[in-house]
């Protein structure tokens, strides 16, 4: 080869390949998360825990794939038939085959990978779970649990949460569990202090958050002055102890006494109905509570700060709905949480006497305790039911962990085990038939009440026509439409035992539900060593133990709620007491029991009298 050929060779370039841009790179990066995406909702590719995992997880994988396939055979041919007609449906019908030969085999190839890994992953899950780890459902790893530590983080999480609304800092508006409680605490919250925090605390406090928010630091926000007036005015009613004792009993001076006395405070209406404050260091306070309250503080927050003079009704009401659901559904979550480790904190701290004790009579007068409060309890309305629910999930959690601690091949905690999952389907079957009953019920009433009232309507139409004739409205019918109103209201009336009822069944699976995890949060502290847990769960297993049998021996095992002059008495008694403690007034739990046996003897009585004056009619 010549010079020549070689400088030709030389002058031949290959053509440039160009780096993608970067509105190119971020749309590629994007379409590879959504396929991504879309892979991992179809197919079941997270870690799993061990062998047992690894399998359920293989089975989803190739059972969802061989579904998508036929799907994909079915609706593939369809589709291409509405956009192409004969061509485009023998298109589809190519795509459906393909998708139906290669989503099935994709499964089933993750399936064996997904297996493989349960496989590998066993040996670690073992040892793990020897040294007391726990399996994070989240993150998919091995961790040892602090149950200091999670306090810590939901006291985090609620501060961030709360700043996220505020627009303070998180620090600002952390919570302490322990803290004391109060009627209202914005100020506190303005402070970012605690309800116990000294007259120190509040002052640094109140100098901290006044450079933040004083005028001359803050000349671009407009909102400044007010906002420091405020904290000025909370830092007043706070350092003064007559006023803060004040404060955190009625909340704040300015508040209107007349809204406040109308709004119902979820939290004491149910506490009254169920009678639920003895019990309350074991359960926290009842779902059906705290969502009832969640869900009502929410609306009214977003209402306020919605422009609904712009809106039509609809767009508000959907846009409500929009905002409550999202916001509740985290809030919700984190309450559950911070409940449960509220009640595994009161658990250790119950049981702190069995773990101290020293001999037999230390351990002896431990359970005579627990025995003289169960009395106390069932000795209140739903007492014996709430021993029962209580002291089952008890007995049977410290069951369950002593049995795969001291038994061989953890049979008694297998068996412990088989007893829980049977309650808690038989509660599951309870709680449908009461949900059904309800709906029947309230169903029956519904149409009951629509057919008087269409009667009452008729009623008064034909007095109308009767007047224009020159008549008069016969006053007969008057009486009969509040004869009707009365019966419609009565029949409203009957369905309550209903309702009560499924309430009811919400909260024995409630209770369940949150005993099981307070009780696994305290017997797998790694804090303290094995031997403590076991002690925990010996010490819960006698609780459970003693309030089971003093419930059952109440009659708690069989609860009703079919007494209607009792459920009428509770209903007006806890609304009484939540619009009195609206009003700052003091309403102890002693003072509500007498209240009710007050209204049910008031309501025996008039009833009495009015069947005596009934039966006198109908001698004479």
């Amino acid at each position: 080869m010549n010079s020549t050929d070689k400088a030709g060779q030389d002058d031949v370039k290959l053509p440039a390949i160009s780096a993608p841009t970067e509105e190119e790179q971020q749309l590629m990066d994007e379409d590879l998360a959504e396929a991504s995406e879309v892979f991992n909702s179809l197919f079941s590719t997270r870690r799993p825990k061990d062998g047992w995992a690894g399998i359920s997880s293989g089975l989803k994988s190739a059972t969802k794939g061989t579904v998508a396939g036929m799907a994909s055979l079915i609706a593939q041919p369809i589709a291409g038939a509405q956009e192409g007609g004969v061509k485009g449906f023998f298109g589809g019908l190519a795509t459906g085959v393909a998708s139906a030969v290669a989503l099935p085999v994709t499964g089933i190839c993750v399936g064996a990978y997904q297996v493989g890994r349960g496989v590998a992953n066993t040996v670690e899950a073992v040892n793990a779970s020897k040294a007391g780890m726990q399996w994070d459902q989240e993150k998919r790893e091995w961790i040892f649990y602090y149950l200091n530590k999670d306090k810590t983080e939901v006291e985090e999480l609620e501060a961030a949460i709360k700043a996220a609304k505020d627009g303070t800092s998180g620090d600002a508006s952390k919570t302490d569990m322990n803290e004391k409680k109060v009627k209202d605490r914005e100020f506190y919250d303005l402070m970012g202090v605690s309800t116990n925090a000294s007259p120190g605390d509040i002052k640094k406090a109140y100098y901290k958050e006044a450079r933040k928010c004083h005028p001359d630091k803050c000349p671009d926000d407009p909102d400044a002055a007010k906002k420091f007036q405020t904290l000025g005015y909370a830092y007043q009613i706070l350092s003064n102890e007559q006023s803060r004792a004040t404060y955190d009993k009625n909340g704040k001076p300015d508040s209107n006494s007349a809204d406040a006395a109308n709004e119902i405070d979820p939290l004491v209406f149910f506490a009254v109905m169920f009678g639920s404050h003895l019990v309350e260091p074991y359960v926290g306070e009842l779902w059906i509570a705290t969502t009832a309250d969640t869900m009502m503080k929410d609306a009214m927050e977003q209402q306020q700060a919605m422009d609904t003079e712009n809106m039509t009704e609809e767009e508000a009401a959907a846009l409500l709905a929009g905002k409550t659901t999202s916001t509740t559904s985290e809030e919700m979550r984190l309450k559950q949480r911070k409940r449960e480790v509220k009640c595994a904190l009161n658990l250790r701290e119950k049981i702190m006497p069995y773990l101290e004790a020293k001999d037999e009579d230390d351990l002896i007068t431990f359970k005579t305790s627990v025995q003289s409060e169960a009395a106390t309890i069932a000795a209140t309305s739903f007492g014996a039911t709430f021993l029962v629910t209580i002291g089952f999930a008890l007995q049977v959690e410290g069951e369950e962990f002593l049995g795969f601690q001291n038994t061989a091949l953890g049979v008694g905690g297998h068996a412990a085990r088989w007893k829980k999952t049977r309650k808690t389907t038989q509660n599951n079957f309870k709680l449908m038939g009461a949900g059904i009953n309800a709906a029947t019920t309230g169903r029956k009433a519904m149409k009951e009440v629509e057919t008087a009232q269409r009667a009452m309507d008729e009623k008064r139409a034909q007095d109308n026509v009767n007047i224009q004739l020159g008549g008069d409205a016969n006053e007969g019918e008057s009486a009969m439409d509040e004869e009707q109103a009365k019966l419609a209201a009565q029949k409203l009336e009957e369905t309550i035992p209903a309702l009560l009822e499924l309430a009811w069944a919400i909260n024995i699976r409630d209770i369940s539900r949150t005993l099981k995890h307070a009780c696994k949060k305290l017997f797998t502290d790694a804090e303290v060593p094995m031997a403590t847990r076991i002690q925990r769960a010996e010490a819960i297993r006698i609780i459970g133990e003693e309030f089971f049998n003093i419930g059952k021996a109440n009659g708690g095992e069989k609860y009703s709620v079919k007494d209607a002059a009792d459920i009428k008495a509770r209903a007006e008694v806890a609304v009484m007491t939540t619009m009195a403690k609206a009003q700052g007034q003091e309403v102890s739990e002693d003072d509500t029991e007498e209240m009710i046996k007050q209204a049910k003897n008031m309501r025996a009585d008039a009833e009495n009298a009015a069947n005596g004056e009934g039966g006198k009619t109908g001698n004479n």
